[in-house]
C-alpha cells in the first residue's frame, strides 16, 4: 500500500513536468511571432503559465479544506525559486545579466509583492481583506510591466491579429493544462495520506516536496535557457512566477471564505525568505549580475534552510 502510494506520487510529478513542459513550449513559441520583449513577455505570461500546477494544486487544497497545502506550496515556491532555481541558472549559466530588463523601481516593487505574504502571515493567519489585497498588489505590478513595456499597446497589432496563434499550440497547451490538473489532484491526495501516515505537517511536505515538484517547470525552463542562451525569457518567467505566487495566495484565500492559521514557526521560513530575496536585490543593485559564486551561495543557504526546517 505505502509504495504503491510512492509510486503514484513520483508518476504524478513526472506527468507535471511533461504537462508544464508542453504548456511552456508551446507559449514561448508567442513571443516571437508577438513580437514581444522576451523578459516582459516571460514576465506576464510564461509567469502565469507556470504557475498552472501551483493554480491546480491549490483549487484541489481548497476543495478538499486543506489550505495548509496551498500555503506551503507557494512559501516554498519562492524559496525554491530563489534558493534552487535561480541559482541553478547563474551556476549552469556563467551567471545572470539583465541590465536592460528590470530597472530599479519595477525590482522593488515585484520583490515587494513577492514578499507581500509572508509578511501578512506572521500573525500566524491570513484573512479574507489580505487575500484582497494580494491580487491588487499583483494586478498594480502588471500594470507597472506593462506601462514600461507596452504589452498592450494599440500600436502592437500583433497581439490582437488571431493569425499570430496557432491553434495546433493552443491545442497542445490546453492538453498540458489538463495533464497538470489531474497529477495535481493525485499529488494533494497522496499528501494528505503521508501526513496522515507520518504524523507530518501537510504544510511540512508542502514546504519541500510539492515546492519542487510544482516548480519543476522552471528548472526546465533553466536549462532550455542555457542550452538556447535566452537567459531573459528564464528570468522573466521566474520573477512573473514569483510574484503570481501572491496573486493565487490571494485567489485561494478569497475562495477558501475564512481565516486561514498557519505554522507556529513560520518565523524560520520567513527569515530564509526575506534573506534570499535580500540577497538577490543586492546582487542586481550592486553589479547588475549574478556570478556563479553568487548562486553557489544561494544554493548554500537552501541548504541550511532544510537543516534548521527539518530540526527545528
Amino acid at each position: 500500500m505505502l509504495v504503491g502510494n510512492i509510486f503514484l506520487y513520483i508518476i504524478a510529478f513526472i506527468f507535471i513536468w511533461f504537462g508544464a513542459g508542453i504548456i511552456v513550449s508551446s507559449a514561448s513559441k508567442f513571443s516571437t511571432k508577438l513580437r514581444l520583449s522576451p523578459f516582459a513577455f516571460s514576465f506576464v505570461f510564461l509567469g502565469i503559465l507556470t504557475s498552472i500546477p501551483e493554480f491546480s494544486v491549490g483549487l484541489q487544497a481548497v476543495a478538499t479544506r486543506h489550505p495548509e497545502i496551498f500555503v506551503g506550496n507557494l512559501l516554498g515556491g519562492i524559496v525554491v525559486l530563489f534558493l534552487i532555481v535561480i541559482p541553478i541558472l547563474a551556476v549552469v549559466g556563467n551567471g545572470i545579466n539583465l541590465r536592460q530588463e528590470l530597472d530599479n523601481k519595477t525590482l522593488l516593487a515585484t520583490l515587494g509583492v513577492i514578499l507581500a505574504p509572508s509578511l501578512f502571515i506572521l500573525d500566524k493567519k491570513i484573512t479574507i481583506p489580505e487575500g484582497a489585497l494580494f491580487v491588487i498588489f499583483y494586478i498594480a505590478l502588471l500594470f507597472l510591466v506593462e506601462r514600461k513595456n507596452g504589452i498592450f499597446d494599440r500600436n502592437n497589432k500583433q497581439l490582437f491579429n488571431i493569425r499570430a496563434y496557432s491553434y495546433k499550440d493552443i491545442l497542445r497547451m490546453l492538453l498540458g493544462i489538463g495533464i497538470v490538473f489531474v497529477s495535481s489532484a493525485v499529488i494533494v491526495d497522496k499528501t494528505t495520506y503521508f501526513a496522515n501516515l507520518f504524523n507530518v505537517s501537510a504544510f511540512y511536505i508542502s514546504l519541500f516536496v510539492i515546492a519542487l515538484g510544482t516548480n519543476l517547470p522552471e528548472l526546465s525552463l533553466a536549462v532550455r535557457s542555457v542550452i538556447s542562451k535566452k537567459r531573459e525569457i528564464a528570468m522573466g518567467d521566474y520573477m512573473g512566477s514569483a510574484a503570481a505566487n501572491t496573486l493565487l495566495f490571494g485567489v485561494f484565500t478569497l475562495l477558501h471564505g475564512g481565516e486561514i492559521l498557519t505554522a507556529d514557526n513560520f518565523i524560520f521560513t520567513f527569515l530564509f525568505i526575506i534573506t534570499a530575496l535580500v540577497l538577490f536585490y543586492f546582487f542586481f543593485r550592486t553589479k547588475n549580475y549574478i556570478s556563479r559564486g553568487n548562486g553557489l551561495l544561494l544554493l548554500g543557504i537552501y541548504a541550511i534552510f532544510v537543516i534548521v526546517e527539518l530540526t527545528g
